[in-house]
């Protein structure tokens, strides 16, 4: 059987996907990711109303940003000292409440308080929930179910970063605060259903919760080849690579370079979205700004789970250039402010390849380090992410003081298609070891 065909028999098997444990966690990953966007946008506005101008808005982004980079690395040593439940339900907790605080004072200096503290939940959720949510993938689906996941991270996108636009215009910034502390809140009893502490050697290598033995083999399988499935070679993936222990050894991997550079061009491009256009549009047609963030919202957590459907039967690294390609044509697509049109058809092809990209990333990292490597792998993903947003937010807003917004995304635009060399040498490095 070749490795295409053992994928796709491994990924349609049987074995669920939605596990009791999974739904809890797609629940809390639902309302502390629905906190984080419906503020994600508004933060920002918040800002620059104040006086703050493009430079203050991009350091609310750029604040938060910088705080979960460096929250980050300690979550999983958090992991292994108190647990799921107590780690994310502190990360809730964080992501929420401190927005609150925002209605009793208003200050610069005291928003960028806020957004240190959100920046710290926001590390927090999302690290535990990747590894968790790669952890419960039953085998042979892990792309697919990393994809079940990022639509948990992507609903609240949706809903979030139009709702709380829309929202503060109409309703003003306090309510809006108010409803994120009750938004993360609600999802805190979802918690005291997760694991309450990370998997043993025995269950990581059945990936079964009850540290039964299982299946280590498939495309997932920890113990043999690349991938499990191409030749069952005993070696860990991350020696072959050069990759030490530790908690950051994942970031030194060589073979997950590559896609922690794609990931992070494509995420600085997503915090210039979300933190600009908004500001870009304004005095434009009504409701425009709304309706290109519901767009690219929608699109996103659609495509990044075809990708993992992709993934799990045909290899993740084979969509990754297409997927660059679009996140570059609908960043430069954005030059063109006047034209609503251009506007909608650039966050459409925006939307898709950043959801395609975060998935096939995330993926082939997973792929490229044993299951032991999981904690770390999430960790470098999510900093990639996380740096990228920062960086682009900051970046943009001294950027566009001096050229303006069309010229700004122009240069953003310029950024990703350099990108395209590295996720071109990434397809060539696959191929090479499938051979």
């Amino acid at each position: 059987m070749n490795a295409r065909a053992a994928r796709t028999a491994a990924a349609t098997g049987t074995s669920r996907l939605l596990t009791r444990p999974m739904l809890l966690l797609l629940v809390a990953s639902v309302g502390g990711m629905g906190g984080f966007y419906l503020l994600l946008s508004v933060l920002p506005l918040y800002a620059a109303t104040a006086g703050g101008g493009g430079v203050g808005a991009g350091l609310t982004t750029g604040a938060m940003m910088l705080a979960t980079v460096l929250a980050e690395p300690a979550v999983p040593w958090a992991l292994a000292r108190f647990g799921h439940r107590a780690v994310v339900g502190a990360g809730l907790l964080l992501l929420g409440l401190p927005s609150a605080v925002l209605c009793l004072w208003s200050s610069f200096p005291l928003t960028l308080g806020v957004c240190l503290a959100r920046g710290v939940g926001l590390g927090i959720v999302v690290v535990a929930g990747t590894a968790l949510a790669a952890e419960l993938a039953p085998p042979g689906r892990r792309s697919e179910s990393l994809g079940l996941y990022g639509v948990s991270l992507g609903v609240p996108s949706v809903l979030g970063l139009p709702a709380g636009v829309w929202l503060s215009d109409r309703l003003g910034f306090e309510p809006v605060f108010l409803m994120t502390a009750t938004l993360t809140l609600l999802a805190l009893p979802a918690v005291a259903g997760l694991p309450a502490r990370r998997a043993t050697r025995g269950e990581r290598l059945s990936g079964d919760p009850n540290g039964r033995k299982g299946d280590p083999g498939g495309r997932n399988g920890e113990l043999g080849g690349r991938n499990g499935e191409l030749g069952g070679r005993s070696e860990d993936p991350g020696a072959r690579n050069g990759a030490p222990d530790g908690p950051l050894g994942a970031a030194v991997n060589r073979s997950l370079v590559r896609p922690t550079l794609i990931l992070g061009a494509a995420t600085f491009a997503s915090g210039v979205l979300v933190t600009f256009l908004p500001l870009a549009l304004l005095g434009g047609p009504s409701h425009l700004a709304v309706v290109a963030l519901l767009v690219q919202a929608s699109v996103a957590p659609l495509a990044r789970w075809g990708a993992g459907w992709w993934g799990d039967r045909h290899g993740s690294s084979s969509l990754l250039l297409p997927a660059v390609l679009a996140v570059a044509l609908g960043t430069a697509g954005l030059v063109r402010l006047e034209s609503p049109v251009m506007v909608i058809v650039s966050m459409v092809l925006f939307g898709a390849g950043f959801g395609a990209v975060q998935n096939l990333t995330l993926a082939t990292m997973f792929e490229r380090v044993p299951r032991s490597g999981f904690g770390r792998v999430s960790v470098v993903w999510n900093l990639a992410f996380d740096a990228g947003m920062g960086l682009g937010a900051v970046g943009f807003g001294l950027l566009i003081d001096r050229t303006g917004y069309p010229w700004g995304f122009a240069v953003t635009a310029a950024l990703l298609l350099a990108v395209l060399v590295p996720a071109w040498h990434d397809r060539r490095y696959v191929q090479a070891e499938t051979t």
